[in-house]
């Protein structure tokens, strides 16, 4: 189980090779690759600006993956967050979940990705191509996808 939050890009490939180099106990890898858009529905972005607080960033990523864990019998899995301006087309966010069963990585996956939209401790700004900025609130969609997961999901194993 590993978190990170950077500014450098990821190569998935190479993620999910490392995650899982060697491991014989995995029968399924989930990967989800989340990337910036170029518009709004209403405006063109031309960049994306991602905040946080370091320190209680990275600890709340590892408590809501520590949860995962709990949740579903993962043999790996794999958050990496990014911040500072990224444009449109650049890698925003990477999880990775492995199991012996497709449906606990996909599970744990779909529930990861949820709290990452609508929880995680990130400030997002989009500026458009007049210079214009405008911080983005979780939409309503987002918080109900992660209110599913308020009561605990049976895994079939």
């Amino acid at each position: 189980m590993a978190v990170r939050v950077q500014t450098d890009d990821f190569d998935v490939g190479a993620e999910m090779k490392v995650l899982t180099k060697g491991r014989t106990d995995i029968g399924a890898v989930v990967t989800f690759t989340g990337t910036v858009r170029g518009n709004t529905p209403d405006t063109p972005i031309s960049s994306m600006t991602l905040e946080h607080y370091p320190g209680m960033t990275e600890t709340e990523l590892e408590r809501v993956e520590a949860e995962a864990a709990a949740r579903w019998p993962l043999a790996a899995s794999l958050i990496i967050h990014r911040y500072g301006t990224l444009k449109p087309g650049d890698n925003i966010v990477l999880v990775i979940t492995a199991s012996a069963h497709r449906q606990a990585a996909f599970q744990a996956a779909e529930f990861l990705m949820d709290y990452l939209k609508s929880r995680a401790p990130f400030w997002k700004k989009e500026t458009d191509d007049e210079g214009r900025g405008e911080w983005v609130d979780a939409r309503e969609s987002d918080d109900k996808a992660a209110a599913r997961w308020q009561t605990p999901s049976k895994v079939i194993t």
